[in-house]
């Protein structure tokens, strides 16, 4: 599976550019899944629902269906956070999944850059960082793209990945 990654700081427009990108790849026809890391805890379901109750209870997996789409959560408990790897193995095949964060893995990513944010580049310190998205001109080793060019940087993942 092909994968590649979107990092910054807080407030450099990730998640914008995640969106972005899927809607332009996909566009494309090509399939598109996503991984984004949280570094806080997080919940999807609600104090009260019947998925939260369970949980609470103790189950360890709650798998929520629909006829619309199901999302499977897994309580960690005690256990550690898993690798990026071992999630990765749970998404069901597709041509590209876009990873937003787990800047410190090693598949290539692109930094997503606002000047206002004061934030410094990630990329100089990271080969893994193969192109940086900024709002602002840069001189840099590597390719610079506006951070508005979705489709040249969609152009540029592809191109990474083969497709």
């Amino acid at each position: 599976m092909n994968v590649y990654g979107v990092v910054g700081w807080k407030n450099a427009g990730k998640t914008g550019l995640m969106e972005r990108l899927v809607t332009e790849i996909t566009g494309r026809g090509i399939s598109v899944s996503t991984v984004k890391h949280a570094h806080h805890s997080f919940d999807v379901d609600h104090p009260g629902k019947d998925s939260h109750r369970h949980r609470i209870a103790g189950a360890t997996e709650v798998l929520l269906a629909s006829r619309n789409r199901f999302a499977l959560m897994h309580e960690l408990r005690d256990e550690a956070e898993p690798a990026l790897s071992a999630l990765l193995q749970k998404l069901a095949p597709v041509d590209l999944v876009l990873i937003e964060g787990y800047k410190r893995d090693s598949h290539p990513k692109i930094e997503a850059h606002r000047a206002v944010t004061g934030n410094p580049l990630i990329a100089p310190g990271d080969a893994t960082v193969r192109a940086v998205a900024s709002d602002t001109p840069l001189d840099l080793d590597r390719p610079v793209f506006d951070l508005n060019d979705t489709a040249a940087i969609a152009d540029f993942i592809l191109s990474e990945v083969g497709l």
